[in-house]
Parts: structure tokens; C-alpha cells; sequence
């Protein structure tokens, strides 16, 4: 009876280690990170669509622009119906509403709940830096506190300020219901000629800066905002404007980890989930006048290499005529992705630059892990919207 019992006791334990050892094999099998089993649900194209951060202009192929004047002029302040129906078929992960999509509290209330219900459930997208790039403080629509500039943040010396300014920027910004706010300018501006930078940077001494801007970040952070550091591998050494046409650093790669890579390097370590690129060319670092966007020298190499960046690279506007006058938009789309960009900003057409990068994929051109890899970190910042669900 004894040895009976012994033998059923055996058994019983043995059912279970196998049950047990059946229950791991299958959790093996079953994907158990959330980003991972969202992933392997998703088409080629919803995954695509995710890396594409677009302006609301760019929904509806009809719409025709040249300057950005004329942009002002069109003056989009809701999702339209045909917006809609390219939409069915081209989703998107993003949307960047600029100073002529933005009227004031009422259209804002309006309007994004329009986009959260876009195919891609994309996130909404702001540039508000403070001071003079800021589309809702410079609105006389707004009462919300305006700044001078972050060079006069920078001048007191205190990065509290910096913080004040990122958590004041960023509660009016959650209010609203902002999600990202393409800011704060990481670059150090050293070059007195800068037209585009300037006092959009928070000092020409990188000492000054790299604390300024992760306190900003910190401030966003805290306000429930992504902030965004920009614009890599730094514009503050430039002359020219990129929103017109070429610029470029003679800067080498060592002088520029003692200036430029600072704040970034200050940024990466404080955890930024957003770098944006420059279109600016470094032919002292890549060898060639190729744009930084466009140079896995730059981003590859040496932000994700070098400096260890492992979060979202996304591209400065590809609409801006550094790139639209060498590149068309299926040209940047897909170079900007081998170069190592996650997310294409603003492309000059949208639907030719989304079918491109399709046409990529499938050619073999751009191989769809390749996507997977962007699309994962997408999908990991997604996962701190309780809104989005991709």
C-alpha cells in the first residue's frame, strides 16, 4: 500500500513538471512583450504608416503649395473629408499642427479629436520652443506666458529656468491636448552669422547649454509632454538657412564632441526619446556634402554607434529645400530610412514618399526588419499614450 501511495506520488509530481515544462514552452511561443505582439499583428503599410510624421496639408494631394505663405493662406483648421479618404489608405503615426492650422482654444478643442481618429491614431505635434518659434504663445488667441528667447534663459546663468520654462510650456501644451513638442534647440550657437538659429539656442558655451536643455526636457517630462532635442549633429556652427537650400559645418568629428555633442550627449544620458536630424552637410565628418538626414555616417556611426543613442531618430522637415532641391520626396523617404531615420517628418508629398518606401520593401531595397526596428521604438513611445492603440 505504501509503495503504491510512493508510486502515485511520483506520478502526480512528474504530470506536473511536465505541465510546467509544456506551460514555459508555450509562453516561449506566445509573445509576451506588449510592443512585440503588437507588432506581428500589423500590415506592411499600417507599420510604414507609423513613420510618418506628417503636417495636415500633406493628407490632401489636391492641395497645392509653394512657399509657406501659402500655407497660411490655405489655412487648414479641421480634418476634411477627402483628408479622410487618403487616409483610409495611407495611415499615419503622426501630425504636426504649425501656426496656420491653429486659430485658438475652441478649434484647437475641435480639431485634434479629428486626428486621434485618423487611421494610425497618430500622435499631434507641436513646434513650440518659446520665443520666437512658438505657434501657440505667439497667437494673440492664447493667454498663455510668452518668452523672450532661450538665449536670454541661457544669459541668467540658472538652469531652473530652463525647467520653468519646458513644465509652463508643456502644462499649457498637455491642456491643449498635445502629446510631442519638437523642442528644446539643443544646438550651441557659435557662429554670429547663424540666421536660422541664434537666440533659438540657449548659449554659444556648450557648458552653458547641456544643462539648460535637460532641465527643459525635465520640465516637459514633467507636464506630461515628449520633448524633442534638435537639431543633430548641431546647426549652430551654419550660415545659411535649411529651410531655403544648403548649408553645411567645416567642422570635424573631434570638434565637434568638444562643442555640438555636448548637449546631446547631455540629452541621450538624461533618457531623450526624440532626436531630430539637421539637413546640414559635415564634410569634415562624412566625407561628403550629403545632409546629415541622409548620412548613416552621422546617424549610425555616430549617434547610434559612438554616442549609444538607442531611441527614435526622427528627420528635421522634408519639405525644406536643403532636401526638396536635391531629392525628391521618394528619394529622401527611402534614403533618410537606410541612413537610419525612424520617423520621415513633413515630406514635400506624402503619398509618392509613403509609396516609395513600400516599393522599397517589397524590391528588397529596404528589408522590412529594417521597418520593424523603427517601428518598435514607435510603438514603445506609443505605449505611454493610454490613447494609442496603434
Amino acid at each position: 500500500m505504501k509503495k503504491n501511495l510512493l508510486w502515485m506520488l511520483i506520478a502526480i509530481l512528474t504530470c506536473d513538471l511536465v505541465l510546467t515544462a509544456c506551460s514555459k514552452d508555450d509562453a516561449v511561443e506566445t509573445p509576451t512583450d506588449e510592443v512585440e505582439a503588437q507588432l506581428e499583428q500589423m500590415t506592411l503599410r499600417e507599420k510604414v504608416g507609423q513613420m510618418f510624421y506628417i503636417r495636415m496639408e500633406s493628407l490632401d494631394p489636391s492641395i497645392e503649395w509653394t512657399t509657406y505663405d501659402d500655407l497660411a493662406d490655405i489655412n487648414i483648421l479641421d480634418v476634411t473629408e477627402n483628408m479622410k479618404r487618403v487616409n483610409e489608405q495611407y495611415p499615419v503615426g503622426g501630425i504636426i499642427l504649425y501656426a496656420w492650422n491653429i486659430e485658438d482654444e475652441a478649434q484647437l478643442a475641435r480639431i485634434i479629436p479629428q486626428i486621434r481618429a485618423l487611421n494610425g491614431l497618430p500622435l499631434v505635434c507641436i513646434d513650440e520652443e518659446g520665443g520666437r518659434v512658438a505657434r501657440i504663445a505667439n497667437n494673440p488667441n492664447f493667454d498663455v506666458k510668452k518668452y523672450e528667447s532661450m538665449a536670454s534663459i541661457g544669459a541668467t546663468g540658472d538652469p531652473r529656468n530652463a525647467y520653468e520654462c519646458g513644465n509652463t510650456i508643456g502644462t499649457y501644451l498637455k491642456r491643449y491636448g498635445f502629446d510631442i513638442d519638437f523642442a528644446p534647440v539643443a544646438d550651441v550657437n557659435t557662429n554670429p552669422e547663424n540666421v536660422v538659429i541664434g537666440p533659438r539656442a540657449f548659449s554659444d558655451d556648450p557648458a552653458v547649454a547641456a544643462p539648460m536643455v535637460v532641465n527643459y526636457l525635465q520640465g516637459l517630462k514633467d507636464a506630461g509632454i515628449t520633448g524633442c532635442i534638435k537639431h543633430f549633429p548641431g546647426h549652430g556652427d551654419t550660415k545659411a538657412d535649411t529651410h531655403y537650400g544648403y548649408a553645411s559645418t567645416q567642422k570635424t568629428w573631434d570638434e565637434m564632441l568638444n562643442c555640438e555633442m555636448v548637449t546631446f550627449k547631455a540629452g541621450i544620458q538624461w533618457g531623450c526619446q526624440l532626436i531630430m536630424t539637421a539637413h546640414i552637410g559635415a564634410p569634415k565628418v562624412t566625407g561628403s556634402d550629403v545632409p546629415a538626414t541622409m548620412s548613416p555616417i552621422i546617424l549610425q556611426d555616430k549617434l547610434r554607434g559612438e554616442l549609444g543613442y538607442q531611441d527614435i531618430i526622427i528627420t528635421d522637415g522634408m519639405e525644406m529645400g536643403a532636401i526638396t532641391q536635391q531629392y525628391t520626396s521618394a528619394e529622401a523617404a527611402v534614403g533618410s530610412i537606410q541612413a537610419g531615420a525612424d520617423i520621415v517628418l513633413g515630406p514635400r508629398y506624402f503619398t509618392e514618399a509613403f509609396d516609395a518606401v513600400i516599393a522599397a520593401v517589397n524590391n528588397g531595397t529596404i528589408s522590412e526588419e529594417r521597418i520593424n526596428q523603427s517601428v518598435r521604438r514607435i510603438l514603445k513611445l506609443k505605449k505611454q499614450y493610454r490613447h494609442q492603440t496603434v
